[in-house]
């Protein structure tokens, strides 16, 4: 019986997530499983991936065919590269010690660069609100002096008639008294 590592589809429509399963290969995608070790989450930036190291590494061990994105999962979490430093310590290669020290420098190189990479999402999310909130401000400020200045106008132009009003006014009680 051949034995696959692949994916199970979930969720709704252009929202999916997935379940990490062995299964036969003749069985249906979504159908009848072996076991579930793992689920993938493409919905989130960085995307979630929880998997039993373990038991892909124990599966992997036997024989089973992971499908190439279920490889990139592998490849991602650190199982292929233990399924290859333990082929190592099997023909005598490597020591268990050294292929351990190995596996954790490049776990912890890994971590690292997830790390850096939430913390530069994170970064970069509060930088796009800082410059909404100035690009608003500033907006708010021009409209702010569009109008002071259109209500500035309307004073000058209300105190200008005032003064033509005033202007025609005072020549006519200048002729009143001269015609008593």
């Amino acid at each position: 019986m051949a034995v696959k590592i692949r994916l199970q589809r979930h969720g709704k429509k252009n929202f999916a997530f997935f379940t990490i399963v062995v299964a036969d290969t003749r069985a249906p995608r979504d159908g009848r499983f072996i076991e579930q070790i793992g689920s993938y989450n493409p919905n989130t930036n960085p995307a979630t991936i929880v998997l039993n190291s373990e038991r892909a590494l124990a599966w992997l061990k036997v024989g089973a065919e992971p499908t190439l994105t279920a490889r990139r999962i592998l490849s991602y979490e650190g199982v292929l590269l233990r399924h290859h430093l333990d082929g190592g310590v099997a023909k005598g290669a490597l020591t268990q010690e050294q292929a351990d020290a190995k596996w954790n420098a490049w776990k912890g190189e890994r971590d690292a660069k997830i790390n850096a990479k939430k913390v530069g999402i994170s970064k970069d999310a509060a930088q796009k609100v800082k410059e909404a909130l100035a690009a608003e401000a500033k907006v708010n400020q021009e409209r702010a002096e569009a109008i002071a200045k259109k209500k500035q106008e309307a004073a000058e132009a209300a105190a200008a008639k005032a003064a033509e009003e005033a202007a025609e006014a005072a020549p006519a009680e200048e002729e009143a008294p001269a015609e008593a």
